[in-house]
């Protein structure tokens, strides 16, 4: 039964840089804070496992070789001791983790958000579909198929990272999905304030566009981080503000004190009364859609490199002879008929959805 009303924590966490265990050591940690203090769900950072790529917005391509093969090292295998770890600090405090990392899979890195729910099942991992500007030396492509809201113990989650909220449509395919929380995460400690100005836009404008509530959690460097990753740089500038964890009502408003800078987390009480009080006035996928003249396709199919086809067997297959002599005496000639199945999209295109011309 999912809970009428419930606490959420955003945490703003500084990573142990260079150190996946040192990290994972401090989310779980943060975990019992937040469940000691009431919270049933429980919100990290963008990739703060083991740490976010601060070193690729300083560094051109042709020096990062090194920090980039040290967060390979580093990084969260799937399953591995992170998500063991996490998943038992879910299930032992009964509270839904939402958590950030940089996952490997084989020779690709990933911007991958973990969703756990409440018996410590990890129930969502979904990979950032497009990463940003620098991102893209460090991290690969993420799919569709986690362009969805997951059903967990305090209500349908729904996860983007950073900025992904700025892509319409992946924003439109959870809303859709019927997200009641949405879950944002961002690196925190770059750009400068005007970052941080645009998370709050952002993030307040979902969750009036949604009807959902918004939890949103940014990481943070410490001073002498900063001057670690910059160093020789001259950029330290570059690694500072950014920073806005805060949890937003569906009416847009922000439920407690947003948290700007240092570590620490923000809780507050979500209603979920509220949506339907929001969504009552202007229900963007509902009444106030116009599927008829808008609408939106996806494809949550997964794509891989390797695609093994069956072959059909010919009649001459089915007539072969029987004993060895006459196989080799017959020779028939084999010409294999590929077989071409179908990807089934289950029901996220509507069956009576008009043909495109």
């Amino acid at each position: 039964m999912k809970l009428a009303r419930f606490r959420a924590a955003a945490v703003q966490l500084s990573p142990v840089l260079f150190s996946r265990e040192g990290t994972t050591e401090k989310v779980c940690r943060a975990i019992d804070e937040a469940a000691s203090r009431g919270a049933s769900l429980v919100v990290f950072p963008e990739t703060v496992v083991p740490y976010y790529p601060y070193f690729s917005f300083i560094l051109p391509a042709a020096v990062m070789g090194k920090p980039h093969l040290e967060l390979y090292e580093q990084a969260v295998t799937v399953p591995g001791p992170t998500v063991d770890a996490v998943s038992e600090a879910a299930r032992r405090r009964g509270v839904v983790v939402a958590l950030g990392v940089n996952e490997r899979d084989h020779g690709t890195l990933y911007n991958t958000q973990l969703l756990f729910d409440a018996d410590g099942t990890l129930v969502q991992r979904r990979r950032k579909i497009t990463p940003t500007y620098h991102e893209r030396m460090v991290w690969g492509q993420g799919q569709g198929d986690g362009l969805r809201a997951t059903d967990t113990a305090v209500g349908r989650v729904g996860q983007l990272a950073c900025w992904e909220h700025y892509n319409p449509l992946a924003r439109y395919a959870l809303m859709a999905d019927g997200e009641e929380i949405h879950v944002g995460m961002f690196p925190g400690s770059m750009v400068g304030q005007i970052f941080a100005d645009q998370i709050e836009v952002t993030i307040r404008h979902h969750a009036l566009e949604s009807g959902c509530f918004f939890v949103n959690a940014t990481g943070f460097l410490t001073p002498e981080q900063r001057a670690q990753i910059a160093k020789g740089t001259e950029l330290e500038s570059a690694l500072n503000g950014g920073c806005f964890t805060a949890i937003v009502s569906p009416e847009g408003n922000l439920l407690a004190p947003p948290l700007t800078d240092g570590e620490g987390m923000v809780v507050a009480e979500l209603d979920m009364a509220l949506i339907t009080k929001r969504k009552r006035m202007m229900d963007s996928v509902g009444h106030y859609a116009r599927p008829e003249l808008l609408s939106l396709v996806i494809d949550r199919s997964t794509h891989t490199p390797l695609v093994t086809q069956a072959t059909h067997a010919t009649q001459a297959t089915l007539a072969a002879p029987a004993t060895p002599a006459e196989r080799r005496q017959a020779k028939p000639t084999i010409r294999p008929v590929p077989v071409h199945e179908e990807v089934s999209h289950g029901d996220d295109i509507a069956a009576d959805a008009p043909a495109l011309a």
